[in-house]
């Protein structure tokens, strides 16, 4: 009986774990070359129905703000090396924090939760890109915080506009997130120093 039980604990635990996808590694070569992409950038309102692969996921976020360098360093950059981005990645199977460090989606629920970032658009995936003010700790005016937040939100939006352009995936990116910062907390159970700056809806072009 102990034995069992042991082995139902065990399996629960394994469970648990496997809630959160560990993404494969992203792939650092290939696409569009730069000019190629900024040539191709545009934004893409109408999505087919077809999930995007962990790779191209993988290769998304690394390119957003993934850590291209040993010292935990991102492809984006942030006032003061704060760090203060966070990418919220919702999915039809449910909605998950980015670990950049550990190229890992972490599940926060299991709710389809992609309107609440791109409300008029079908897509496979979207993206919240949100501020912890709270690790902006070498700025004390809020409105110093929320404007570095902003201009740091507009580095990763624009990684993931020249990303999509060249693996000829689609994006738009949508401003109104920050309007609906209080329900994106709840939903998201995030902190009240959470900042929702921008939305992606990204997918195959239609």
């Amino acid at each position: 009986m102990k034995k069992v039980l042991f082995s139902l604990v065990a399996f629960s635990f394994l469970l648990t774990l496997a809630a959160d996808i560990k993404l494969p590694a992203p792939q650092k070569t290939g696409g569009k070359s730069l000019m190629e992409s900024l040539n191709a950038r545009k934004t893409i309102r109408k999505y087919q129905a077809k999930e995007l692969s962990m790779q191209e996921i993988s290769n998304l976020l690394w390119a957003a703000c993934g850590v291209n360098r040993p010292d935990g360093k991102r492809t984006s950059p942030t006032a003061v090396n704060a760090q203060e981005i966070t990418l919220f990645v919702l999915l039809k199977k449910g909605s998950y924090r980015y670990d950049a460090a550990k190229n890992l989606l972490v599940e926060i629920n299991k709710k389809d939760l992609r309107k609440l970032a791109a409300p008029r658009f079908e897509a496979p995936l979207t993206l919240i890109i949100a501020s912890d003010t709270a690790k902006q700790s070498r700025m004390k005016d809020m409105a110093k915080k929320i404007h570095y937040s902003d201009v740091d939100s507009g580095y990763v939006s624009q990684n993931i506009y020249l990303y999509c352009a060249s693996a000829s995936l689609g994006t738009v990116a949508i401003g109104g997130v920050a309007d609906n910062g209080d329900v994106i907390r709840k939903e998201l159970g995030l902190a009240k120093s959470f900042y929702p700056v921008l939305g992606h809806a990204v997918g195959i072009p239609r």
